[in-house]
């Protein structure tokens, strides 16, 4: 059986809205990844996506900022949405995907950009990156 998956850092999935409904009517991934949505759950639009068969849906939201949601043709169970560095950002959300003879787990992660200067020592939000990163390696496959 063959399984695919998508990742769109969206950057705002309700002024987007559109454009997503038409990658997933063009493209029809089994999952699709979205990062930046910058909504909250309640915000999230998705009834827009259910209406193309991707009833099954994981919103890690933040207002205005950051944010993630895993949509899905199948089946799909939380697993988990990870606090990285120690801030509650919501910019990751784990899953199960249920599949016919098994379960795939995807993590959605939205990584710090780190702004311009890749310099720990004057650049903190590279330092935030750098961090995220290595606790992102922590995640034991699975």
């Amino acid at each position: 059986m063959s399984f695919s998956v998508a990742s769109w850092n969206i950057n705002s999935v309700r002024l987007r809205q559109d454009l997503v409904v038409k990658y997933l009517e063009m493209r029809q991934p089994d999952v699709l990844c979205l990062q930046e949505i910058k909504c909250l759950e309640p915000q999230f639009p998705g009834e827009a996506f259910q209406a193309l068969g991707y009833v099954h849906q994981a919103v890690h939201g933040q207002k205005g900022y950051h944010g993630v949601a895993t949509l899905s043709r199948h089946p799909l169970t939380v697993v988990e949405r990870r606090r990285f560095c120690e801030i509650d950002d919501a910019r990751h959300v784990s899953v199960d995907v249920s599949l016919p003879g098994q379960d795939i787990r995807v993590h959605n992660f939205y990584v710090p950009a780190g702004g311009d200067e890749p310099d720990v020592a004057i650049n903190p939000k590279f330092g935030h990156k750098l961090k995220f990163v290595e606790e992102m390696r922590e995640i034991a496959a699975d």
